[in-house]
């Protein structure tokens, strides 16, 4: 495989290939369409009958596609979550930006050796927090320097079977990374992260539910930033709402109160999708433009998912040795 360390001049819209025609693609196959930015190149996915009505090379094996075509200028990774460390991987090595749906990887090892070769290949790794570009909350008032931010609550409802479609491998907690925390979480920490101006968080508790295979259905969790008078966020997650339910509420310093319904104007189901990953794609395209100043938040969002499952298991162990202490 060959290694790419330039992207060349933007001289034309800049190619990009998809690699993954799940659930998700059809957003990014829209967003690129609809952007003069960028132009579809090629496709890859593993199921050859995903590539049956493809308008552009289509290939089953991505290193394939990467030696028929150099000119790539980046490439959307939107595969199963197990599978976005190896990719990435391969991506990264051979110099091409990345844009990687989020999480970044299931594992925080895998992440942290993501993060680390695309700094060391001056390599664009550009995790995909949709919600981010959500223009109810893009409008809401920023905080003033003597009236910050004291309280951010997230709340990300929705019936997941709903959604996933053919892409039943989210229900399985091998390949999401575990359940709604895993898979609604770094979203709905990202938001924090961004409405906290990007401030380093602590999980303080959490409390997580799950059905009797195992998987997470529910889960709220507590969070807070460092200092004297921390900021603090409470992030609720559920997979078994009737229908969805996305908002959050922001509560400055003086108890000033700003709400955002991520849905507001966007009725139907997912349809807010549509602008988001539109904002993605341009936002992916600024990192391009110019690399250095870019700041990934994916290994931040998974530390935050990592430590919220490593809280609720202290949480049960603590309880299964105290229980049979107390019943002597």
């Amino acid at each position: 495989m060959s290694t790419r360390t330039d992207p060349g001049p933007k001289t034309g819209p800049r190619p990009l290939a998809v690699i993954g025609l799940g659930v998700i693609s059809r957003f990014y196959l829209a967003a690129i369409e609809a952007d003069p930015a960028f132009r579809l190149a090629a496709v890859c996915d593993l199921n050859e009958a995903a590539l049956r009505d493809a308008t552009v090379p289509a290939y089953r094996d991505h290193r394939a596609m990467l030696a028929a075509h150099p000119e790539l200028a980046g490439v959307v990774v939107t595969v199963p979550d197990d599978a976005h460390a190896a990719l990435c991987r391969d991506l990264l090595a051979a110099g091409l930006p990345v844009c990687v749906e989020k999480p970044l990887a299931t594992r925080l090892a895998e992440a942290r050796a993501l993060t680390a070769l695309a700094a060391e290949r001056g390599t664009v790794l550009f995790t995909a927090f949709h919600r981010r570009y959500n223009a109810p909350v893009l409008a809401l008032p920023a905080a003033p320097a003597d009236n910050p931010v004291r309280r951010v609550r997230v709340r990300y409802f929705e019936r997941i079977e709903e959604y996933v479609g053919r892409d039943r491998w989210y229900l399985d907690p091998a390949r999401c990374g575990g359940g709604c925390v895993a898979d609604n979480g770094p979203n709905a920490f990202d938001l924090v992260r961004l409405l906290l101006g990007e401030a380093e968080l602590t999980v303080t508790r959490v409390r997580i539910d799950r059905d009797a295979r195992g998987l997470d259905r529910q889960a709220v969790i507590e969070l807070a930033t460092a200092g004297p008078t921390p900021s603090r966020a409470r992030v609720e997650l559920d997979w078994s709402y009737p229908g969805e339910l996305k908002d959050v509420e922001v509560t400055l310093a003086d108890g000033t109160v700003h709400r955002a319904d991520l849905l507001a104007g966007h009725p139907g189901f997912k349809e807010s999708l549509w602008h988001e990953y539109r904002g993605i794609l341009a936002a992916f395209g600024a990192a391009l433009d110019d690399p250095a100043a870019h700041r990934d938040g994916g290994l931040a969002a998974l530390e935050l998912v990592h430590a919220a499952y490593r809280l609720d298991g202290e949480q049960a162990t603590h309880i299964a040795i105290r229980i049979p202490q107390e019943a002597r």
